[in-house]
């Protein structure tokens, strides 16, 4: 089994990149529509990519204001999907604060501090014709992400 591995500085709060990963309502601010629901006790996010993919389901695994969400995919989809490859894989993202590097394409200056999300989707067939499709996918997504919640935290310093 492999991962996707990616790692982006975010200059906003934890709290403010947590916000758009903890639920549905948070989700659909800065990348598309999410649906929330209970099933069989376990807390499910929802999202429909579009014709041809079916409905993605992600359980809650975890869910830590602290710095951690982590998401298993239960959905199947049909094979001409990239999100075939993601029945029963996870979804990991892991928040910190760290010292800014220093500048470099936008990096606040050295030493102020920035979150840092280590993004991990876990549970890949090394093989899957999808995997650098949606490694591609995820950093452009991520890219949404950290774009938003710059946004909103120099709109609410």
């Amino acid at each position: 089994m492999t991962s996707i591995h990616l790692q982006v500085w975010i200059d906003a709060p934890l709290a403010t990149v947590y916000a758009g990963l903890a639920n549905a309502e948070g989700l659909g601010q800065w990348w598309i529509p999410h649906q929330q629901s209970v099933i069989d006790g376990d807390t499910v996010l929802s999202h429909n990519p579009g014709s041809g993919h079916g409905v993605v389901a992600m359980k809650i695994l975890q869910n830590s204001p602290s710095g951690c969400v982590r998401w298993e995919v239960i959905s199947r989809h049909p094979p001409q999907s990239p999100a075939s490859a993601w029945t029963g894989s996870e979804i990991r993202f892991d928040l910190s604060r760290r010292a800014s590097p220093g500048s470099w394409r936008g990096l606040p200056h050295e030493g102020e501090p920035m979150t840092v999300l280590e993004f991990h989707h876990l549970g890949w067939d090394g093989d899957s014709e999808y995997l650098g499709f949606c490694s591609q996918a995820w950093a452009e997504t991520l890219v949404m992400l950290r774009r938003w919640a710059e946004a909103r935290s120099s709109a609410h310093p």
